[in-house]
Parts: structure tokens; C-alpha cells; sequence
């Protein structure tokens, strides 16, 4: 809270309330707290039987493997699936790299600490070398969802499930605070609509042309 100024001190001498001034660096601290408290309650809710299951989908979820499978077997379908596969590969790339590359190197936040967390030795996946800000598998996971299923709608629903699940993996595995999570997926779904926007069509599929 900053020092009161002689206003604030007359005011409060003449038995007017003084009103508190905030600045932006105040509220990142206080989005910085309520951050830890998710992480801290997330972390100290058992769950022993979706520990193994959450632990299992984060490993999956490394250098895309999920995302990267869907695409291969999108691929061996008829045009729109193939596109969509392109489209979703191209939007995961400039997720993954516009995380790792960029806001990795820019923000340098430091890893949740899950000793003193208690994050139980059931969940845990190794904790990576990186920063914490943004979740570069969040970035991918969400930005390959929404690019796939902005060509394939039907399998929009699944695929963001799976972008969801992804995400919340990370912090009950205890590699992310909840809001490096929020922002990789704010960034997947920018990637995406990058990917789209510069791919010829967009994300339509383009019509056939009738011959006459």
C-alpha cells in the first residue's frame, strides 16, 4: 500500500474515509496469491484414484505425442481431415515455439516449489529445467484443438476435452501454478487463430469448382 498523502492524512483527520491506492503491481501480487492458493489446494486434495491416470496423460502429453498422433491418423483420411491436420500441426508449432522460445525467456517465473506444497510422490512427473510462464503443453494441446476442430466441428468437443485434461494435469502433477496454465491456453488459442488466418482459405475448406 503506498505512503498517505497529505490529502489522505486531512481527510483522515476530518473522519473521511480513505480510500486504498492500488496499482498494478499490487494486483499482479494479489493474482500471484490466489494463484498459489489453487496450486496449494489443488495440491493438498487427495485424489488417489485419478493420481496415476493424471500422471500417466501429463507423460503422454510430452513434446505433443497425443496432439502429433491424432494428426497422423487425421492425415490417412479424405481432404478436410488432412487439412485439419496441417492446419493443427502448423498451430501447435507456433504454440510451442512462441511459449518456449518467447514467453519462457521473457518471464522467468520459477517452478511451483512441491515439497513445500506436499505434492503427493504418486502425482509427480519430473520437474522440467524450463520456467514455469507459460505451459508450453497447454499452449500446444489447445492450439492444435481449436485449429482441428475449426475445420472438423465434430471434433472440436473431444479434442478441447483433451486440451482441458492436458492442462489441469500439469498442476496436479505439480510442474505448474494454475495461471501458467491460463495463459498457455489464452496462447494456443492465439496460435491457432494465426495458423488459420494465414493458411490460404482460412479455415474453410475450399469448394469444389463445377465444371460447365
Amino acid at each position: 500500500m503506498t505512503e498517505p498523502t497529505r490529502a489522505d492524512t486531512a481527510h483522515r483527520a476530518a473522519g473521511a474515509p480513505v480510500r486504498c491506492r492500488r496499482g498494478p503491481a499490487a494486483v499482479l501480487r494479489d493474482l500471484r496469491a490466489l494463484d498459489g492458493a489453487l496450486y496449494a489446494a489443488v495440491a493438498a486434495t487427495p485424489t488417489p484414484t485419478l493420481d496415476r491416470a493424471l500422471r500417466g496423460l501429463s507423460h503422454a502429453a510430452d513434446h505433443s505425442k497425443i496432439s502429433l498422433g491424432v494428426a497422423a491418423a487425421l492425415a490417412l483420411g479424405g481432404d478436410r481431415p488432412r487439412r485439419a491436420a496441417f492446419l493443427g500441426v502448423a498451430a501447435l508449432a507456433l504454440a510451442s515455439g512462441s511459449a518456449n522460445l518467447l514467453g519462457k525467456r521473457l518471464v522467468r517465473r520459477s517452478r511451483p516449489d512441491r515439497e513445500a506444497a506436499r505434492v503427493t510422490v504418486d502425482r509427480r512427473v519430473p520437474m522440467p529445467a524450463s520456467a514455469s510462464f507459460p505451459s508450453g503443453h497447454t499452449a500446444a494441446a489447445v492450439a492444435f484443438a481449436a485449429a482441428v476442430g475449426t475445420v472438423l466441428p465434430t471434433a472440436a468437443l473431444p479434442l478441447g476435452a483433451l486440451a482441458g485434461a492436458v492442462g489441469y494435469a500439469r498442476v496436479h502433477t505439480g510442474v505448474h501454478y494454475p495461471g501458467d496454465v491460463a495463459a498457455g491456453a489464452v496462447l494456443g488459442l492465439a496460435s491457432a487463430a494465426a495458423a488459420l488466418a494465414a493458411a490460404p482459405g482460412g479455415g474453410c475448406q475450399p469448394k469444389a469448382r463445377t465444371a460447365w
